[in-house]
């Protein structure tokens, strides 16, 4: 099998895919075409079917494909133009290989997270943890699987605990560098500022929004899970429960960016900062180990939204 992070212009391609999206769109002279986005576990490939002839058989979204085609480079980055599909046979593809996961050890990263509810000293928010990340099977099993997100940073099984585990660690680090930080309540709300991604995200293969991500967003279903978890704890405090919640709401930083509120304690500022640090310092660090042309400048991040360059000089 030849990944995707392997292929380069001008080579011909046979091999079996993920077909991630299909869009039937129509060219400048009204002709019907196909734009299809390709993943295997190194990344995603744009792909194009110019020619709907007979070689083109029938498939859907979130089938696994059989491809045939010539890759080009456009807008510096590479494109297969597709001559020839058909669905893949089971016993054809292994469906590891299609599934982008961390290069780190998931058992080892909860390890160290679930660590760091032994060093809360407030009962309250060890119970919380506790009840969460212990005794709710769900948040067990599906943390290690999970991504972060579908494309933007940390999109691979695995990534979910990853980016939990840094942005805890960062908040770690940060809540002995200020005056009267409360790091039972920083530590706590680093650790629980996306579990609703559990439940706004698909297992992968697919790794699509699910229903309650489309409906409601992994900002509510955190605080949510949040309230239901110290409803079952004896006397746990509201206001502490309302802080907790605030920092879950509050964490993208900006209404714009789809926070219910922004971050009126310094804890959770402190939050947002981490998040939004280890999000996008590891955007920038996807967009180098995808890029594929020449030089020290690798073209224009969406995310960052603007030219990302490497570091080599």
């Amino acid at each position: 099998m030849r990944y995707i992070n392997e292929l380069r212009g001008g080579e011909s391609v046979v091999g079996h895919y993920l077909c991630k999206s299909k869009q039937t769109l129509k060219s400048r002279a009204g002709k019907s075409y196909y734009s299809l986005k390709l993943q295997d576990k190194t990344g995603m490939l744009d792909g194009k079917v110019w020619d709907l002839n007979n070689e083109i058989k029938s498939f859907e979204e979130n089938d696994f494909i059989k491809v045939d085609g010539t890759i080009l480079i456009y807008n510096n980055e590479p494109q297969i133009n597709i001559r020839r599909i058909r669905k893949s046979v089971d016993g054809e593809y292994d469906p590891i290989d299609y599934i982008p996961s961390t290069e780190k050890n998931t058992e080892d990263m909860y390890k160290k997270l679930i660590g760091y509810i032994n060093t809360i000293k407030n009962k309250h928010i060890k119970l919380l943890l506790e009840e969460i990340f212990i005794n709710n099977n769900d948040v067990a099993t599906n943390l290690k699987k999970h991504s972060a997100a579908r494309t933007l940073h940390h999109g691979y099984l695995g990534g979910l605990l990853e980016h939990t585990l840094s942005v805890t660690e960062i908040c770690d680090f940060m809540s002995g560098r200020y005056k009267k930080i409360d790091r039972d309540l920083l530590i706590c709300c680093a650790m629980l500022h996306d579990i609703g991604k559990i439940y706004e995200l698909s297992p992968f293969p697919i790794n699509e929004y699910t229903d309650d991500g489309q409906l409601l967003g992994h900002i509510f279903i955190g605080a949510e899970m949040v309230h239901d978890a110290a409803y079952k704890i004896d006397d746990f405090p509201k206001t502490l429960e309302s802080v907790i919640k605030h920092c879950i709401l509050s964490h993208h930083g900006e209404y714009e960016f789809g926070s219910p509120e922004l971050p009126k304690m310094a804890e959770a500022f402190i939050l947002h900062c981490a998040d939004n640090m280890d999000a996008k310092v590891k955007a920038i660090e996807e967009a180098i180990e995808n890029a594929s042309v020449q030089g020290n400048w690798i073209g224009y991040n969406k995310m960052m939204q603007r030219n990302i360059r490497k570091t080599d000089y």
